[in-house]
């Protein structure tokens, strides 16, 4: 049994991070945090039912939906992330959406979920993934067979005819994920646990928790899986007692820094590269940060703060070439848990959903698999876990027709 305090401090489910990130992110704490967590999932997945580690499925909706009671002024409300900014946008009538939202996409799914949502009798505020409006449906074949699909982010969902009667008949579905409470908007917290047995059914809402539905019995680790994927927290066991505490520290309390460091991963991600080499990576990076230091300083016109940049420029690349060797091995300590998150994550994927998954290409539609997992711990911890070069590296190239 375990708890992360400090493992992830978001107040509210506005972002939840890459469980490989953790490192960067809260440094020896998140590392350690990191590594537990995956123990945690291997050891549900080898069938020990007092795990403390609770499984939900992300499901690649958009736009995220927040909906329920104002604790300030008791009204129902729809609204996106905005609802929880200081000055919120938080929309109680399609005159709010409206002028809160005049993107014609946008404003249009608004407008139906505040007509929807507001039927179902939600007490609190719960946050969900907009998977269709009507207009979004479509009857396709694949594969011979006939299919309801919908496409809200970057994978299509395609559901048997026989089996969509009631998405259908509906204005809107939605996949509900995080409960908030509070006295006041800014002020509330989010729990990862959703009881919808309370709404009240409405024919012109589909919706779902996210519960992952098989995390024990038939999707289990078989005794070399087992042994596999222990010999893999094994090694990052090995790596973490490597890394320079002090170093990763500064790392993780320096924005600049980190952000430079994970911008440049992402270009991996983007490219669908996986880092194999992590001399080699460190290499790439320290290239990519004078590259981008260098671009900066020459767009500066006055000599006296060119100088002042030129000398910023080089006590970062000075930093960077004298840590390389550490930061191999920040990197190395990712990679293992990349290794053993995909083992987990291939084992997750084999339980049936309720709807088939691909991505439209060129050719027509290929079979994926769903967005990924969310793991939270016994406190309220949680991080996603997503094969990036499968997933991420699609949702970085996909045009989002919500957004239009």
């Amino acid at each position: 049994m375990f708890t992360f305090d400090g493992f992830l401090t978001e107040e509210k489910n506005l972002h939840l991070e890459h469980l490989e990130d953790e490192v960067l992110n809260s440094g020896i704490v998140g590392t350690r945090g990191a590594i537990n967590f995956l123990q945690s999932l291997r050891d549900m997945l080898a069938g020990n039912v007092k795990s403390s580690v609770n499984v939900t499925v992300k499901w690649d909706g958009a736009p995220a939906i927040f909906a329920g009671i104002n604790p300030e002024n008791g009204q129902f409300f729809v609204g996106t992330k905005g609802v929880f900014n200081k000055n919120a946008k938080i929309n109680y009538s399609h005159d709010d959406i409206d002028r809160n939202h005049p993107s014609s996409g946008l404003n249009q799914k608004l407008k139906v979920a505040l007509t929807e949502l507001s039927k179902l009798g939600i007490k609190d505020v719960i946050q969900g993934d907009m998977m269709f409006t009507q207009d979004d449906l479509k009857k396709e074949t694949i594969d011979g067979k006939q299919y309801i699909t919908f496409q809200p982010n970057t994978i299509v969902y395609a559901i048997p005819v026989e089996s969509a009667s009631q998405i259908l008949k509906s204005s809107m579905g939605i996949v509900f994920h995080t409960t908030y409470s509070g006295k006041t908007m800014e002020g509330m917290s989010a729990s990862f646990n959703v009881n919808l047995r309370g709404l009240s059914k409405n024919a012109g809402v589909w919706f779902s928790d996210a519960d992952y539905k098989d995390t024990s019995g038939t999707i289990n680790f078989n005794k070399d899986e087992t042994t596999d994927i222990t010999n893999v927290l094994s090694a990052a066991g090995k790596t973490f007692r490597k890394i320079d505490a002090n170093f990763l520290g500064q790392l993780s309390e320096d924005e600049k820094l980190k952000e430079l460091i994970k911008t440049y991963n992402n270009t991996k991600v983007r490219a669908g590269e996986k880092i194999t080499n992590t001399r080699k990576h460190t290499a790439g990076l320290i290239a990519y940060v004078y590259d981008k230091s260098k671009g900066e300083v020459e767009k500066v016109k006055r000599p006296q703060n060119k100088e002042i940049k030129q000398q910023n420029m080089d006590r970062l690349m000075k930093f960077f070439r004298s840590q390389s060797s550490k930061l191999v091995t920040i990197f190395d300590m990712q990679n293992l848990l990349v290794d053993a998150k995909d083992m987990i994550i291939r084992k997750l994927e084999k339980a049936k959903g309720v709807a088939s998954t691909f991505v439209r290409t060129s050719k027509g539609y290929k079979v994926t698999q769903p967005e990924g997992f969310v793991a939270i711990d016994q406190v309220g911890k949680a991080v996603k876990l997503v094969d990036r070069l499968e997933f991420a590296h699609q949702n970085f190239n996909a045009a989002k027709n919500w957004t239009k």
